[in-house]
């Protein structure tokens, strides 16, 4: 996985790189590197480690041109060295490549290319198909010597992917046509920024901002030719594709830290403003449902359905738990959330009455991709929950819904969760009142969402006393998260975020199934965190924290005001605002997320770009 930027215009080509791969550090920051044409040759520069390495290698040996792509690496084939970095160059330097994606031959294309004399530097997948991309340059060349160099670099890529099996997103640039850059996508995700004599690409929207406003979504099985002076599209089975430009609707602000230190903490106090952007426009007070355009489905067509699944990977996954006992409760509908990477290879029996939903951020997952084109495949009405606008999953799906959460950056998922959970809440909704809700219940339900961005700012204010509790468990190296109905889901999100960005141990629970075995990890050295707002069940989570207390395990809960009982109990208490139990994952996610942000923070943890992980997992 990784970010891919490339520029083709009359601007100093450097600095835009360059910035543009310090927007999609998010994607991949194991190492980064630019290519430059100028005067005939392509230089290149690439360093282990941070973007920031290598723009002080650039400033040390600087690059000039007009044309050049760059690359920022999260590892998939060999470790993190200079050698591994992108770009890649093939055969004697006439061939500069990036790529995104797995190639899963790439072991016996080595094989081939050693025999037939290529040299290889690196222990990476990509160096394969620059070196591919080489020899079948060369061999072009010997067939048709007298071709326009366009035309014979442009075959030279297809006939290279014609061999490669896997994923790829990936952008070239020939030395000997220095005016030009080609890319294709099959699996990962390629946008080009148009400009006035000039054009940007990027593994997403976010290098473009601020550059242009127009943007074309390269498809699957599409290639693109950019030069200055224009732009061809072509299927690679179809040919020729009327490229059809869209208005990018973001703004520089939008991806901009502002006074935040981190991106992570930014998102979490946007989540007032997030969360009441996934309802707006979305709510009828006069029918007491939702408004949900854009599903594609009529409402007789959806009443025929008996059954629900959702399907997601990670926070989306945590999400769509949340999603599983509001449509269980206010729809009457039965259903199941999946793993997308299990249900991409599963063959579980799903009746032509079942609707299929794809959760997701990025709308790029692979493995939510995949068991989404499995569903379509069968014929099962498949929609998405998305955030991101032109995204694969969002093109490809059948209908959905987006977010309206605007970018996240940070790589641990925070408003999207909380977005997304709304976005589910006026699901529920919408189904019920088609189904079994009442008017008065979708009257009450529509006055308390409506009062959630207000509940989130109250639940923000507990930022001080979280930074207060974070200091003293900071040194602990397990946790456990326990919490029932709504809020097991958020137990294991809280969790999730722990282990993600501070790397401690952290499994999250139903509450009670604590006493079936995770009970025995219970010491003054494993702190429990409760979520245990007001509700039918509390008795029975408070029950629960006694069992941990008489075995001097340390607990934090998350409590309403006042709450007398727990507080005597716990040994520290974070305030969540009171809200009904369906609507308590929006609250109580609040101070989980602070928690594991400032715990990050004190063990000297990088809370943006943690370790290991990338934002938008575009492989499998």
């Amino acid at each position: 996985m990784c970010g891919i930027v490339g520029y083709v215009g009359s601007r100093s080509v450097s600095e835009f790189l360059l910035e543009g791969l310090h927007r999609l550090e998010y994607r991949g920051y194991d190492s980064a590197g630019i290519a430059v044409i100028s005067d005939g040759e392509i230089s290149v520069r690439k360093k282990a480690g941070r973007v920031m390495e290598l723009a002080r290698l650039v400033e040390e040996q600087p690059l000039f041109g007009n044309i050049g792509i760059g690359h920022t690496r999260w590892a998939t084939h060999g470790e993190t060295t200079d050698a591994n970095s992108h770009p890649h160059l093939g055969g004697n330097g006439e061939v500069v490549i990036v790529h995104n994606g797995v190639i899963e031959n790439h072991d016996s294309l080595r094989n081939q290319l050693i025999a037939l004399g290529y040299v290889f530097h690196s222990q990476t997948d990509t160096e394969v198909a620059a070196h591919l991309m080489a020899h079948h340059l060369s061999e072009q060349l010997k067939l048709n010597s007298d071709e326009p160099c366009v035309d014979t670099c442009l075959r030279a890529v297809n006939l290279t992917l014609d061999r490669l099996k896997g994923t790829y997103g990936i952008c070239v640039m020939f030395r000997d046509c220095p005016d030009t850059i080609i890319a294709a996508r099959s699996g990962s995700p390629l946008v080009i920024g148009v400009g006035k004599n000039e054009y940007f690409l990027a593994s997403d929207s976010s290098p473009l901002i601020g550059c242009t406003q127009d943007v074309v979504y390269l498809a699957d099985n599409e290639v693109v030719v950019l030069n200055a002076t224009g732009m061809k599209i072509a299927h690679r089975t179809t040919g020729r594709v009327q490229p059809s430009i869209q208005t990018l609707d973001q703004v520089s602000a939008d991806i901009d830290l502002g006074n935040y230190p981190h991106y992570m903490l930014k998102e979490i106090f946007e989540q007032p403003t997030s969360v009441e952007n996934a309802m707006r426009g979305r709510l009828d007070e006069g029918e007491a449902t939702a408004v949900i355009g854009g599903l594609n489905l009529t409402a007789q067509q959806l009443r025929t359905f008996d059954r629900v699944v959702l399907t997601a990977c990670g926070t989306s996954w945590h999400a769509g738990l949340v999603g599983e006992y509001l449509l269980e409760e206010f729809a009457r509908l039965p259903t199941e959330v999946e793993y997308a990477s299990e249900l991409r290879y599963r063959n579980p029996p799903i009746s032509d009455r079942t609707l299929v939903f794809s959760i997701t951020q990025s709308g790029e997952t692979a493995d939510t991709l995949a068991a989404m084109r499995e569903c379509q495949r069968k014929g099962h009405p498949t929609l998405s929950i998305c955030n991101v606008v032109g995204s694969t999953i969002a093109r490809e799906a059948d209908g959905g819904i987006y977010l309206h959460a605007g970018p996240e950056i940070g790589v641990a998922s925070t408003k999207a969760f909380t977005s997304q959970v709304t976005v589910l809440s006026l699901l529920a909704l919408y189904l019920g009142r088609m189904r079994h809700l009442s008017y008065p219940a979708g009257k009450r339900i529509i006055k308390q969402l409506r009062e959630m961005p207000e509940k989130i700012e109250e639940a923000l204010k507990c930022h001080e006393r979280v930074q207060e509790i974070s200091e003293k468990y900071a040194h602990f190296n397990n946790f456990l998260y326990l919490g029932r109905l709504y809020n097991f889901p958020v137990a294991l999100e809280g969790a999730l975020k722990l282990k993600e960005i501070s790397y401690i141990h952290a499994e999250g629970y139903p509450a009670a199934e604590m006493k079936h075995g995770p009970i025995a990890l219970v010491d003054e050295q494993t702190p429990s965190v409760f979520i245990v707002p007001k509700g039918g069940i509390q008795p029975k989570v408070i029950s629960n924290m006694e069992e941990v207390k008489a075995r001097r395990g340390p607990v934090i809960a998350l409590a309403c005001e006042g709450d007398k009982e727990v507080e005597r109990i716990a040994d520290d208490v974070i305030i969540v605002p009171d809200v009904e139990e369906y609507l308590q994952p929006l609250v109580c996610a609040i101070p989980l997320q602070l928690l594991s942000y400032h715990i990050a923070l004190l063990r000297g943890c990088n809370v943006d770009r943690p370790r290991n992980l990338a934002k938008s997992v575009t492989v499998e």
